[in-house]
């Protein structure tokens, strides 16, 4: 579903490497906040937003890897905030892969730096962080012009921001631990775009519930909606429909199931994959008992509607044997060719990833490594140097050999500056 919906967004805070609980208790949540913003994106939240609270730059520098990677690891559009004290923050935080950088207008060198990173970055690109009502009410035509999405951090100002805030950028709520009642009467009002905090974190596990009871209260919120109904499909003799379950990634096919009506209906209400067990007869969301859950990505019907194709983010081991996929057994197999040009990449990649860990005597590859990051460049370069030339030559086997060499001396220089293919290819994405 896509359109002007309420967003619920997890919130993550910072510290010296680890997930606490608020910007004023650093009591540690989580040691893993990557595995944590994985766990929010699982349970349907809509975006997150991430603060910096690290002092000093070496804590700055490790903060801004772990947002790297959880925008790597997930889906979810990253608002980053906190520590930003010029341009070249917001440009930090933007170019390790959140969606919006957000600004503190509780200070004023923040402020002057409005138009600056609007200009530059776009104004949906730029968020804006505020504890007190005056903090935008003294800057409405700034935040107007500039600003994309404003995030109330102080749940006292709630409501007089609410009473007094009449610009047309949508306010993201941060709210305490509330009663249901509270969530859905802030959500209803037109000024919020979403809410964030401890309300959201607090109830993560039950966000489709949530976004179900928002529903009902006439709140268009972002949830799985089946083009569908289970009338329309084909089923066996037992009336049910079988499903073939693929890694949503690499397209590794982990397993094959049936549904039932429920067991449907489950599956699209909490989008954690429920299948009906033929020789238990009854209902099982795979991972209840294992923790091995398998989230859904996408739903789609054959050409004859007796099938079901799913792609499912799969947690751990998809097969009961603790095999990743159920399908191990081979019964005979012909030589042939499987070439992945990605494949290939990843595979040379891994390569050089382990002579950096594991030094080979006598490698080239670690004879750069040695040499440092000046030698590695050098090398690049006269290998680009070299496709110029070889291009001008009408023989395209030379261009080929060049490219080969440029690609695994830029590999190298991936391997040495901490880059992935993956990546790559999600920034080549984006374009």
């Amino acid at each position: 579903m896509n359109g002007d919906y309420k967003k619920l967004v997890p919130c993550i805070y910072l510290y010296k490497g680890n997930a606490v609980k608020n910007l004023s208790d650093v009591t540690i949540i989580d040691t893993n906040p990557v595995k944590l913003a994985c766990f929010y994106e699982d349970n349907n939240a809509d975006e997150l937003l991430i603060f910096d609270m690290s002092k000093g730059d070496a804590e700055h520098e490790e903060a801004l890897d772990i947002i790297k990677e959880i925008c790597v690891k997930t889906e979810l559009p990253v608002t980053g905030a906190g520590n930003v004290h010029r341009m070249e923050d917001i440009k930090k935080l933007l170019y390790v892969g959140c969606r919006k950088a957000a600004l503190n207008y509780s200070k004023p060198e923040n402020i002057a730096l409005t138009e600056e990173v609007s200009l530059k970055f776009g104004k949906e690109k730029i968020a804006a962080c505020y504890a007190e009502a005056e903090d935008i009410l003294n800057h409405k035509n700034l935040i107007k012009t500039f600003i994309g999405e404003l995030i109330l951090i102080n749940e006292t100002s709630i409501r007089e921001s609410l009473r007094t805030w009449e610009g047309e950028t949508k306010i993201l709520v941060s709210l305490p631990e509330v009663s249901l009642d509270k969530l859905i009467e802030i959500l209803s009002d037109t000024g919020v775009c979403g809410v964030t905090g401890q309300a959201i974190n607090d109830n993560a596990k039950e966000l489709p519930t949530i976004k179900n009871l928002c529903q009902d209260n006439g709140i268009k919120v972002n949830t799985l909606e089946a083009a569908f109904p289970w009338s329309d499909f084909k089923l066996n003799s037992d009336g049910q429909i079988p499903v073939v379950v693929q890694d949503y990634k690499t397209d590794e096919v982990l397993m094959v199931a049936y549904m039932n009506e429920e067991a449907y209906r489950m599956t699209v209400h909490s989008g954690k994959m429920t299948y009906y067990s033929r020789s238990r007869n009854e209902l099982w969301i795979k991972g209840n008992t294992s923790g091995h859950f398998q989230y859904v990505k996408s739903l789609t019907a054959d050409c004859d509607m007796d099938t079901i194709l799913a792609k499912v983010s799969q947690v751990g081991a998809a097969c009961h044997t603790g095999s990743q996929s159920c399908f191990f057994n081979e019964i005979l197999k012909k030589d042939y060719d499987d070439t992945n040009p990605l494949k290939v990449f990843e595979s040379v990649m891994n390569v050089i990833m382990d002579r950096k860990v594991h030094p080979k005597e006598g490698s080239y590859t670690n004879y750069l490594f040695d040499k440092g990051i000046d030698k590695i460049l050098k090398k690049l370069g006269e290998e680009a140097t070299e496709i110029v030339i070889a291009s001008k030559n009408p023989n395209s086997n030379e261009i080929k050999y060049e490219i080969s060499d440029f690609l695994y001396h830029m590999m190298v220089l991936m391997a040495e500056k901490g880059v992935t293919w993956e990546e790559i290819m999600e920034e080549l994405s984006k374009r």
